[in-house]
């Protein structure tokens, strides 16, 4: 199903038992990839984490692929110097764009959000595939590419939800406008007949229930935050790289004042967060 193969170099087993101790590095534009980290903290609670919103620069999708790829480098190279064994990219545009150059440049695991929200889609659903993202993902066309890699025969149609990231950070999910704003931009998406929707925004899961009351109990959502936590997991089972001794400590940064991600975070996490610093990348 073309999943990440990862090598590593031999390690004397001190040098592992180090590397498992390490955290996991989580990036994104602002507060939407805490959706990733709360998979992660569900699937992986053994494990610490090290999580950068990028939110003096955010929304990375309606910046260019250039400017997302540079301001990913400078993410990852701040989680780096955290000391982290694996890289999260909890942002679909950054994934949809910068993944190949990440994965060039630093020499540890790199892991995106699209790609295990499209393999997911694939083993969930018939072939006539939804999927919803922020303008720069869906006009990158990365989603519909890493679905035909997986399955050529796949009909795969896109629609960009820029309000839907707003309504999330506002509060506004289970709100009526929230779900008349679902109707009007998957109407497009259900007149050609999906059987499975990609919520390819970390944003987007605040938004399940209005967007389910749009397309209904037959329509299959994938959630790529939740895809990634699974995909995370057998990477780090599979290269031994698992904590072995319970750590599960979160620490977070952003770019910005803290006040409104604090204030906001809570809701994407699902939990409170304690204590958030302000750094300066780039």
């Amino acid at each position: 199903m073309g999943r990440l193969l990862v090598s590593f170099v031999v390690c004397v087993p001190e040098r592992f038992d180090f590397m498992k101790q390490q955290a996991i590095g989580v990036f994104d534009s602002g507060v939407g990839g805490l959706t990733v980290c709360r998979e992660l903290i569900r699937s992986l609670p053994k494990e610490q984490l090290i999580y950068l919103g990028d939110t003096a620069r955010v929304p990375y999708g309606t910046k260019s692929p250039a400017t997302v790829t540079q301001y990913a480098l400078e993410a990852a190279e701040f989680l780096c110097q955290q000391g982290v064994k694996l890289l999260v990219v909890a942002c679909n545009t950054a994934s949809a764009v910068a993944l190949p150059k990440l994965r060039e440049t630093f020499k540890l695991p790199v892991i995106g959000v699209l790609e295990p929200g499209a393999r997911a889609a694939i083993a969930s659903g018939d072939g006539r595939i939804g999927v919803v993202g922020t303008e720069g993902t869906i006009n990158s066309g990365s989603y519909e590419r890493a679905l035909r890699s997986i399955a050529p025969e796949a009909a795969v149609f896109s629609a960009a939800c820029p309000l839907f990231v707003p309504l999330a950070e506002e509060g506004w999910a289970a709100h009526r406008v929230a779900r008349q704003i679902a109707g009007e931009y998957l109407a497009p998406l259900l007149a050609a007949r999906i059987d499975t929707l990609v919520l390819g925004c970390t944003h987007y899961p605040l938004l399940q229930d209005a967007i389910r009351a749009v397309v209904g109990a037959e329509v299959r959502l994938v959630d790529s935050a939740a895809a990634t936590a699974i995909e995370v997991a057998d990477l780090l089972e599979e290269a031994d790289l698992s904590a072995d001794r319970l750590l599960g400590a979160q620490r977070f940064f952003v770019t910005d004042v803290p006040t409104r991600f604090k204030r906001i975070g809570a809701g994407f996490l699902g939990a409170e967060l304690q204590s958030v610093e302000q750094v300066h990348i780039g």
